[in-house]
């Protein structure tokens, strides 16, 4: 007897003899198929990967043609592709192993467009672990939510689905069914593009598409479900990779509010080469069809001419063709050979019926009353699946035909909710359980109405066929129902909420109005009592010494009486000098941009050609017109007549008549360029043009004439006021900086600048440039520069420019008693501030900007929304502000009180306006080109910007801010759209010569040019909205792509060429710069190194080769290196061996939005509270971590966002308690500051420490000899490894590593678990987070959207509605006994309830979506990582095995890992065998000991 449960679930099966749990659920129980099931035997060298497809047996016909040796033949070609499928597999599984996790989406979203392999995404989807199989709708909404994660984040991507591939499902109905249902809801029901029409990845209509639009990247998995499929997939894999396309594994992603990350392999040589050895044809099976479903749905059209829903048209049809299909099975069949255990007419009938009483159930009842279904454990009894599996595939042939069908109409809307296999066997169970047993529930009339009408239909399409009325239900007494064997593990039981209660004003100040909501325990209960009492935590000292933390900082300066150490300095100040006057005498000749005269360009060969047969040479025209700009641009006021005469007779010279007219009439045309003179510089002066420069000096600048808004920048610092800073490379914003430095050491002998930049590059260029520019006679002890790394550092606490990264000048900042040095801080300047919104640290840029009181100025040339961000920026100002007042309304009033009649102290206050400052103009124009071979010339052409573009894109996006045009590409653009368009209206408006800012003009400025551009771009937005035949924009778009050959390029230097990239030592890098600078290095070969703001100023930028690297942030940072202001007229862009649809992509896209992340993890909550409860200055300590917790750009203007991150505070301060790194009062004990200094390894921080308290480390290091030096045995160290390998570097491996088998030269690989005693600890850990993270989102889950959550995330179908409440059976069967407030109700449909959320291992995928809330945001320490399909991440051994081997050839070759740095530490046991392990490290890494001292 089956028996019902209403607290706990198990993974559906549809076969009594298979009993899968959730974990190891696979399409075997899904589909009872005869064809081979996803196999996960592993592959070796020597081990053929699963069977052989039937597809790739040879030809028969071929066979046919040889006669007797068509046997033979069949065996060789059966042979043959054995080998070849070994090979694929082999070669395939070592390109993967060695896939490296990045982020998939980079700043500039919309540039990135890839691929999406629809049968991938259908493989991932349905091997999600809480998917229940047969609940179609949660998992359309898993397909859904999958897609949308990509299109919050603005991504731009295709799903193809090849038609083949439908063949290799055509064993699996059901799968097949789902598969059709999912491509038409995602043509019919969403924007997502689909492309259905290619047969297969080898066809020729997909080389040709991947060449047209030639992806970023493709999402594919690397295992199918039939070892046929996975062999497809792998020559899917190596196509895409021999194509120089990127393989991203649809398995093991990940995402957080920003980023997705995941597996990615990038194309190389070898892929092409074995693709071109072993290429074989990949035929599938033929098509068939069912024309019993064709007539059928003749006859339902004509009885609802009007249309109808796709449930009522899919069900009545499956059910009235299986019905009778059926019957003539039956009727074909003599009753002495019907098998036993076959389902006889009458029972499918029953069957029948009670399906079509669970999709009248789905037409009328609402999501949030299913959601509410009873838990069964039943399963459908074997000899079901034979008639199941039929109507599946007549599922399958229905969607098909109705695709073809134009003139019916058909309401898809409701498409992915087709059946509810958990509703069916609950209204089964109903049935032959308790009806039978003498319960009698009412259907409903609506219920009952849509069901008789659906029946009556298929009695319609039957004909003659009788398979009796609606009324019963059930006719027969077969059971269709076994009981399921109940699993003995069950959920986690929801903890019981309450909160220990605390008492600290701060926390009472910050959350006192949400505290009131909570439960909390009373002060006797013994979890209370039980708390820990450990000693306060002193941050005046280090965590594992006596020794001061004053002396990391006051100690580390340049001045001491040590000679040594003293000579050491004086060269260090001496290499400072050199390396900054390679910077500063590039500095001086960029601001004297009048004096520099750029050669003039090379002829090319066909140039020359011309100048033989045309004696008039164009640069003779050139240099007239460029003297004629310089006398009447720079000297009008000293012209006389005579000199009119002469600059009448010049331009008569060149045919500009007109021109001549208006300064004196003479006629003569001796050099005459045919052309108008508006027209002729634009076409040949562009790069000569004069900027609109100010010819007034001003006084706060000595070497060039500030432009109006670069003296707003001077402004900015002279009025102590902040500002954003947004302007293109090369414009030359980063001067304020430097004069800012030169304010505060002029004007103050204490106050600092603080310098903050993303990269050490950048940090040793901005002490390079402030050695050499400022010099300042300083009291003894004090330097005008100090540096702050977290590897080396040196005058912090006592120079009065300070240079550092991020996360070191958070570290001061939350330093409790440093509040005295950062009062000090007079301005803090922070370049590329758009780091902001990167992937890693960018939310230690939102505390810095949030917490520092002074004055800021945030130097960037890539954000598309400053406006929001100096909102919000200004926000924080203002709560500065109030804070600022009320300090000084507090010391006003205690002086008054003492009767004090001394003037308070005038100190300069502080700005606290908030400026925009957006200066779009590139100083020198950049041209593109593309450079290609052809036959065996190399030809390099000109690429003109609006090539790049769309009319889809520029309807969408509109033409991107910085695509700028040079004049003579505006002359181009025109020209193509009069060729296109003859009778445009407004040709005559944009003729040069008649153009407004042209006319009549003899010396056209720059500005003047642009406004043309301007104009132009306007008009081609205009065309669009005019809708006139977008074909004619296409084709102007078109033919400017190749204006023409561009000017030849002069041979390389056959010296002076130099590299530099990130693995290269700082100090070989600052080398390359210099010369680079200096001009004895002529040709430069670099990665991504040189993109953020390196001062490197050439002529042309060459990329060269694709790269996945190579996104729109690092071309627009890499080009910016072009033309510089003051060193070039014009730049050049160059790209070689790069498809155009990339060079499209990366000109065309927009500049990326910054967008806030989560800002809080448990480690910053307690650094704040450490800040708080034991800052020198309590008053000050409050303000800053106030304003850090209350003005995140996340949560800025969103009330809910608030609220929920004070919720997350709250569980985070009940977790520092219980742990004891806090007590009640919130003061700091125990391991905190050790928790503090591995802040950035979170969660293992806690774990490590955990592992201290517990005394494992100290258990596990007992020294070989009591007496004596201590020693620890090799097995010792070896233990510590493992241990701390797990830890700390994790790194993970993608899945597919584990499932073959391979031999690796001298590495492991695979790191091992954690020793018994030490996963245990670990497993106590994690049971808590997991009890703290649950109870936070059941407490959150009150600020979801629950109309959004009632919708699909993508489609936004929605299936919300009023309840049924006329149905005692609705009643019944969903009752709502467990709790499901806190999931998403889709989830809801498989089972799933509230406590699931105590599994962090679900929780992104049943969370509800709308609190946008994932695992990451729980400190969880992963013990055991697992895909979502179940399949396991292993860590990468790396660490472990170079400490048994130390070879870093095997490190690179097996573990794919260049070692950066190990670990260090001091005293005791532990610390000493720390020490030991840090000399083996020391080793094998230099070949030498390391001294005590060098490991402090």
């Amino acid at each position: 007897m089956s028996s019902v449960d209403d607290s706990s679930s198990t993974t559906d099966s549809e076969s009594d003899t298979t009993e899968d749990n959730e974990a190891t659920d696979s399409f075997s129980s899904f589909d009872d198929s005869e064809d081979d099931i996803k196999d996960y035997s592993n592959i070796s060298d020597g081990n053929t990967h699963g069977e052989l497809s039937h597809s790739l047996e040879t030809d028969k016909e071929n066979v046919k043609e040889n006669g007797s040796g068509s046997q033979e033949l069949q065996t060789k070609g059966l042979t043959e592709c054995k080998e070849f499928l070994r090979k694929l597999s082999i070669f395939i599984w070592n390109s993967l192993a060695k896939s490296q996790n990045v982020s998939l989406l980079k700043d500039f979203i919309e540039s990135e467009f890839f691929l999406i392999d629809g049968d991938s995404l259908f493989i991932t989807c349905m091997w999600n672990k809480t998917l229940k199989k047969g609940q179609n709708l949660h998992f359309f909404y898993i397909v859904e939510q999958f897609l949308h994660n990509f299109n919050q984040k603005d991504a731009r991507y295709v799903i193809v689905f090849f038609k083949d591939i439908e063949n290799i499902f055509f064993n699996h109905p059901k799968l097949l069914s789902l598969r059709t249902a999912l491509i038409q809801h995602l043509e019919h029901n969403t924007q997502v593009p689909i492309h259905t029409e290619f047969s297969s990845c080898l066809s020729p209509e997909w080389e040709i598409f991947l060449k047209e639009s030639y992806p970023y990247f493709l999402i594919v998995s690397d295992e199918g479900i039939t070892s046929r499929q996975t062999d497809y997939l792998n020559i899917f894999i190596l196509h895409a990779l021999q194509k120089k396309i990127n393989v991203v594994l649809a398995s093991g992603q990940e995402t957080n509010m920003l980023r997705i990350f995941g597996y990615q392999v990038q194309p190389l040589y070898s892929h092409w080469k074995f693709f071109e050895q072993v290429y074989t044809q990949y035929s599938i099976l033929e098509k068939r069809t069912d024309m019993a479903v064709i007539e059928t749905m003749s006859l339902l059209r004509n009885m609802w001419p009007e249309g109808a829903d796709i449930k009522s048209i899919v069900c009545s049809l499956s059910c009235s063709v299986v019905l009778k299909t059926y019957k003539n099975m039956i009727d074909g069949v003599e009753t002495s050979e019907e098998p036993r255990e076959a389902l006889t007419l009458e029972e499918a009938a029953d069957l029948c019926r009670m399906l079509c009483l669970s999709v009248a159930f789905l037409q009328l009842l609402p999501l949030s009353q299913r959601a509410k279904s009873r838990i069964i454990h039943c399963n459908w009894k074997k000899k079901l699946s034979p008639f199941i599996r039929m109507l599946k595939r007549c599922e399958f042939f229905i969607l098909k035909e109705i695709k073809t069908i134009s003139q019916w109409k058909v309401d898809f809307t409701f498409l992915p909710d087709l059946t509810d296999n958990l509703l069916w066997k609950n209204i089964a169970y109903y049935y032959e359980v308790e009806n039978c047993t003498g319960l009698h529930l009412e259907v409903g009339d609506g219920i009952m109405e849509k069901y008789e009408k659906m029946w009556n239909t298929i009695l319609n399409l039957s004909g003659d066929y009788d398979f009796g009325g609606s009324i019963p239900v059930r006719r027969t007494l077969q059971h269709f129902l076994t009981q399921k064997e109940i699993s003995t593990v069950h959920k986690p039981e929801i903890p019981k909420l309450g909160l220990i209660p605390l008492t600290s004003q701060f926390v009472e100040d910050y959350v006192g109005d949400t505290l009131g909501d909570l439960p909390f325990l009373s002060n006797v209960d013994p979890s209370i009592i039980s708390l820990s009492k450990r000693k306060e935590f002193d941050e005046r000292k280090h965590w594992h010494s006596n020794r001061p933390l004053d002396d990391d900082y006051r100690n580390t300066n340049f001045n001491n009486n040590d000679s040594k150490k003293q000579r050491e300095v004086q060269k260090l100040y001496h290499f400072y000098h050199v390396f900054g006057e390679s910077l500063n005498g590039r500095h001086r000749s960029m601001r004297i941009v009048n004096q520099v005269t750029a050669p003039l360009p090379t002829k090319t060969s066909q140039q020359k050609k011309i100048k033989s047969k045309n004696p008039k040479d164009i640069n003779i025209a050139v240099q007239l017109m460029k003297r004629v700009h310089m006398i009447l641009g720079k000297y009008p006021q000293f012209m006389k007549e005579r000199h009119r005469k002469k600059l009448a007779k010049c331009l008569k010279y060149l045919g500009f008549d007109n021109l001549a007219e208006s300064l004196y009439s003479e006629d003569i045309s001796k050099y005459s360029v045919h052309m108008g003179a508006a027209r002729f510089q634009l076409s040949y002066m562009g790069h000569y043009l004069f900027r609109e420069e100010r010819s007034d000096p001003d006084p706060r600048v000595h070497h060039f004439i500030p432009d109006t808004w670069q003296r707003e920048l001077l402004d900015v610092v002279d009025n102590n006021e902040s500002a954003v800073i947004v302007a293109p490379t090369s414009s030359g914003k980063t001067y304020v900086s430097y004069y800012c430095m030169e304010k505060i050491l002029k004007t103050s002998d204490e106050g600092v600048v603080v310098y903050v930049s993303p990269t050490k590059a950048l940090i040793n260029q901005v002490v390079g440039t402030v050695y050499s520019v400022f010099n300042k006679r300083r009291s003894k002890g004090g330097a005008i520069c100090g540096v702050f790394t977290r590897d080396y550092r040196h005058d912090v606490m006592n120079s009065q420019i300070l240079v550092t990264v991020p996360q070191c000048l958070e570290i001061l900042l939350l330093s409790p008693h440093h509040q005295k040095w950062v009062k000090r801080i007079k301005y803090v300047i922070f370049d590329e501030v758009h780091c902001l919104g990167g992937e890693i640290g960018a939310e230690v840029w939102e505390h810095l900007l949030v917490m520092i009181r002074c004055p800021f100025l945030a130097l960037s040339a890539t954000i598309s929304n400053p406006e929001y961000l100096t909102e919000w920026l200004a926000s924080v100002k203002r709560y500065w502000q109030s804070f600022e007042s009320m300090i000084d309304k507090s010391t006003s009033s205690k002086i008054t009180l003492k009767g004090s009649k001394q003037n308070l102290s005038k100190t300069e206050k502080p700005s606290y306006r908030v400026r925009l400052v957006l200066y779009k103009e590139r100083y020198n124009d950049l041209e593109k080109y593309v450079c290609s071979l052809k036959d065996d010339d190399f030809l390099i052409s000109h690429y003109h910007p609006c090539a790049a573009l769309t009319v889809n894109h520029i309807e969408k996006y509109g033409i991107p801010s910085d695509l700028g045009f040079s004049p003579r590409e505006s002359i181009q653009l025109y020209d193509a759209m009069v060729q296109v368009w003859p009778e445009w209206p407004r040709v005559q408006d944009f003729e040069p010569e008649e153009f407004s800012c042209f006319k009549e003009k003899v010396v056209i400025m720059k500005t003047d040019s642009k406004k043309y551009e301007e104009e132009l771009k306007k008009e081609i937005i205009n065309w669009i909205h005019l809708d006139r035949d977008k074909v004619t924009l296409w084709k102007i778009l078109h033919r400017i792509k190749y204006g023409r050959n561009a000017s030849a390029l002069k041979a390389l230097a056959a010296q002076g060429i130099g590299y530099h990239h990130s693995s290269m030592q700082y100090k070989e890098r600052q080398v390359v710069e210099m010369l680079f600078r200096l001009g004895y290095i002529k040709v430069v070969t670099a990665t991504g190194s040189l993109a953020l703001g390196i001062n490197m100023p050439c002529k042309s930028v060459i990329f060269t080769e694709d790269s996945v690297f190579l996104d729109a942030l690092n071309f627009r940072q890499m080009s910016g290196r072009a033309g510089r202001r003051g060193e070039d007229l014009i730049g050049n862009v160059f790209f070689y061996d790069i498809p155009l649809p990339k060079v499209q992509r990366l000109l065309k896209s927009n500049v990326p939005q910054l967008r806030g992340q989560f800002p809080l993890s448990i480690s910053l909550v307690l650094r704040l509270m450490i800040l708080v409860m034991k800052a020198d200055d309590k008053e000050d300590a409050k303000a800053k971590v106030l304003s850090v917790l209350q003005h995140s750009m996340m949560s800025f203007n969103q009330p809910k966002m608030k609220h929920m991150l004070k919720v997350y505070f709250i569980f985070s301060l009940q977790f520092l308690v219980r742990e004891g790194y806090l007590d009640q009062e919130c003061i700091p004990r125990g391991f905190s500051g050790l928790a503090i200094h591995l802040h950035y390894h979170e969660p293992s921080n806690f774990v490590f420490i955990s592992f201290l308290e517990k005394g494992l480390f100290h258990k596990l290091c007992q020294p070989m000899k009591l007496k004596g030096p201590k020693v620890f045995s090799e097995n010792v160290m070896e233990t510590l490894v493992l241990v701390l390998a797990n830890l700390f570097g994790r790194r993970y491996l993608p899945s597919c590593v584990k499932r073959y088998k391979r031999t690796f030269s001298q590495s492991k690989v695979i790191l091992n678990d954690l020793p018994k005693e030490f996963a245990a600890a670990a497993e106590e850990y994690n049971h808590k987070i997991e009890n703290d993270f649950g109870s936070f989102l059941l407490i959150i889950s009150e600020l979801a959207d629950m109309k959004k959550e009632y919708q699909l995330p993508l489609s936004e179908i929605d299936f919300s509605g009023e309840e049924c409440r006329d149905s005692e059976l609705v009643s019944h069967l969903m009752p709502g006994m467990e709790n499901r407030t806190a999931v998403s109700p889709f989830a809801c449909l498989s089972e799933i309830t509230d406590q699931d959320l105590f599994n962090i291992d679900m929780v992104n995928d049943i969370v509800l979506r709308t609190i946008d809330v994932h695992d990451k945001n729980a400190p969880y320490f992963w013990l055991k990582k697992f895909d979502r399909d179940g399949s396991r991440h292993h860590l990468n051994a790396y660490a472990f095995d170079f400490y048994k081997h130390g070879s870093m050839a095997a490190l690179a070759l097996d573990n794919g890992i260049s070692l950066a740095e190990l670990c260090d530490d001091e005293q005791d046991d532990v610390v000493l065998a720390f020490g030991q392990l840090s000399d083996a490290y020391c080793k094998k890494i230099w070949g030498k000991e390391k001294e005590q001292s060098h490991r402090s």
